[in-house]
């Protein structure tokens, strides 16, 4: 057993400002705490160097990422091929510690021969091929809309490819399920590294109800005009949307309505106000994989959660929520849940399953065991 290990970090992981870095973030300090010499390898594509890596590593390496052409291959999905780096593959063979993969973006060693015989073990932040799909489905960009085929195309053969080579950690049990359907042999769960979070959700009523997220992104805004037309237009219960850069047509729906708002780029502090003092987060979502950050801040800070099954499939956080799926559904949960005050029995039970299946201390021993590292509580 050794206490070295390399980790391969499809972005820098720091600073921890969208739901992808969480937990590329935060298993580093849980690991580090358990003595274990972490060798960070990081694309950068923007976000720089990053001093306070430096704490919890024992080496900090960056590379730059290939973009555009550059970074094309007919042979890798442009998110592997553009990360493919030879300084980076000649560094990992100067000893044998096991390799972390962040990402299927960063598994290209499991085609080279030569690391064959290496200890190699891929993190699965979601099932790539569908992923890309859904961003396929729902872009109205023409261009992108041919890009995000093509990619879906290429990861879901090279996903089949690679399914056998290793070992697969997932952040749900949906996707450790679906690539052992590919032909994974070992694919588990292993939940999210995330900060230590308390339970602040309060008991009693809130005034509105909120949907929240990087309203930018084309699932977000797709989301929020869901609710809008399907839902609030009905029942004329408050309805909140907050998060960055919302469109004109987005924020032009929600005020044609005297009972909804659009809140454009909250900062952190009103965000997380926001989720505080809504009655009800809405977290519908038409993507399948991974895992939802949102969902996880809303248990931890808010109050009733009404979800949809692809929101919530494979996370073990089905008591924790109210699940509709039709938007009739919707809108009879949220009027029979806009009168009813959330308890404290409520936040008893969100503590005990969240601190239990969040706990950073305890996966990143099971981590460590899977990994075959030595650790220094032993």
């Amino acid at each position: 057993m050794d206490n070295h290990l390399h980790i391969i970090c499809l972005n820098v992981p720091y600073p921890v400002d969208y739901g992808g870095v969480f937990d590329l973030y935060y298993k580093l300090p849980a690991l580090s705490k358990l003595g274990i010499k972490i060798h960070l390898h990081c694309f950068d594509y923007g976000r720089g160097k990053q001093p306070i890596l430096d704490q919890y590593c024992h080496e900090v390496n960056y590379y730059k990422r290939k973009t555009g052409l550059s970074g094309f291959s007919f042979h890798y999905p442009y998110i592997v091929s553009s990360r493919i780096n030879d300084e980076l593959t000649h560094r990992l063979a100067k000893d044998n510690y096991p390799i972390l993969m962040e990402g299927v973006h960063c598994t290209w060693l499991l085609n080279e021969d030569r690391f064959s015989s290496r200890k190699l073990f891929v993190r699965l932040h979601n099932v790539e091929h569908i992923y890309y799909h859904f961003l396929y489905k729902n872009t109205p960009s023409l261009y992108k809309k041919i890009y995000y085929s093509w990619e879906s195309y290429l990861l879901k053969r090279y996903e089949k490819r690679i399914a056998k080579k290793t070992t697969f950690l997932a952040v749900s049990n949906n996707d450790a399920e679906i690539y052992q359907s590919l032909g994974a042999t070992d694919s588990q769960y292993l939940p999210l590294f995330l900060p230590e979070w308390e339970i602040k959700a309060t008991e009693g009523k809130g005034s509105f109800c909120l949907y929240q997220g990087d309203l930018s992104v084309p699932e977000n805004e797709i989301a929020a005009i869901w609710l809008l037309e399907n839902v609030f237009i009905k029942n004329k219960i408050p309805f909140v949307a907050a998060g960055k850069n919302p469109s004109k047509k987005l924020t032009k729906l929600f005020y044609k309505q005297n009972t909804t708002c659009i809140i454009e780029n909250p900062s952190e502090k009103e965000m997380q106000d926001l989720i505080r003092k809504a009655h009800i987060n809405l977290i519908p979502s038409f993507n399948n994989t991974g895992i939802k950050l949102k969902l996880i801040n809303a248990l931890y800070n808010g109050r009733h959660c009404v979800v949809n099954p692809s929101t919530i499939i494979g996370t073990g956080l089905n008591e924790c929520c109210t699940i509709g799926e039709t938007a009739e559904e919707f809108s009879t949960i949220v009027e029979e849940l806009y009168n009813k005050p959330f308890t404290n029995d409520q936040i008893k039970m969100r503590s005990v399953l969240l601190n239990n299946m969040f706990n950073n201390s305890n996966n990143a021993i099971k981590l460590s065991g899977i990994l075959n590292l030595k650790i220094a509580t032993q």
